[in-house]
């Protein structure tokens, strides 16, 4: 019986989807609620829990701007 081999590359894990959250909401025009939803597979509500909850709990300061009719989250810069 012919052994499997073990693959040598090391495989890295996906991101978790808190950290999905970070990246796009860190960038500088930030996500819409529809960008967060796609992005993680989440329902809204789900994704608008995470803002409130888990982020602000890990210290982010995520902040909301509805600019020409559409809503836009990102995280603050520190300072």
């Amino acid at each position: 019986m012919a052994r499997k081999s073990k693959s040598t590359a090391a495989t890295t894990p996906p991101p978790s989807k808190t950290a999905i959250l970070v990246a796009l909401l860190s960038r500088p025009e930030g996500a819409t609620l529809d960008d967060l939803v796609r992005a993680t597979k989440w329902q809204a509500h789900s994704v608008r829990g995470a803002l409130a909850g888990s982020l602000r709990k890990r210290g982010h300061l995520v902040v909301s701007e509805k600019t020409e009719g559409v809503r836009r989250y990102r995280i603050a810069a520190a300072g």
